[in-house]
């Protein structure tokens, strides 16, 4: 039986992102999803445009994610705001930035993901992708700790959370773990938390 978006989430991790991502689909195919990427883009131009990154780290969008290559590869956005793509590994588990120029990327990171061949940076400013995300700026992944060890290891880095807003999770739903990382704030459709 698949949950309503009413039903109350899981409080298992594993159960809580499936029940998440059932959402997050039903979202993305649904009326509003046009609406929502522009104004999801309009938000986050505006935090970044208050940050002002020297280099921004966006990340190339899997199954019914907000497109952040969409909304920051734009003649403008480029000149604005040099951009970095991440790189996977799977082994050792190692998540790395490397300078992009904005063109289609022209290979595949060892997660199967988009990434380039640019230079290996660090980005001041990078975008986290948001299964979930809480009140408190903790997010929910998809479980492989990229994101949470290179945040980990890069503590001076802000963190901006990207989501869509069916994605809060109430707090009592979500313990943080001694990996989880706040986000400095999380970005929707419908505001900035």
């Amino acid at each position: 039986m698949t949950s309503a978006p009413h039903d109350p989430p899981p409080r298992s991790r594993p159960q809580l992102r499936q029940h998440l991502l059932r959402l997050r689909d039903r979202f993305a195919e649904g009326p509003a999803a046009a609406a929502a990427q522009a104004e999801l883009t309009r938000q986050l131009h505006t935090v970044v445009d208050q940050l002002d990154p020297q280099r921004l780290g966006l990340y190339w969008p899997v199954r019914s994610e907000f497109n952040a290559p969409v909304a920051f590869t734009g003649a403008a956005a480029r000149e604005l705001w040099p951009l970095a793509l991440p790189f996977a590994r799977r082994r050792p588990v190692e998540m790395h930035y490397r300078c992009w120029d904005g063109q289609l990327p022209t290979l595949v990171d060892e997660c199967g993901i988009p990434s380039c061949t640019g230079d290996a940076v660090v980005p001041d400013v990078v975008l986290v992708p948001c299964l979930g995300f809480t009140s408190t700026h903790f997010r929910l992944g998809y479980g492989g700790g990229y994101f949470d060890r290179w945040l980990a290891a890069h503590s001076h880095v802000t963190a901006v959370g990207v989501a869509w807003s069916v994605g809060a999770i109430d707090a009592q739903d979500f313990e943080p773990q001694a990996h989880d990382r706040p986000m400095m704030l999380v970005v929707t459709e419908t505001g900035v938390f």
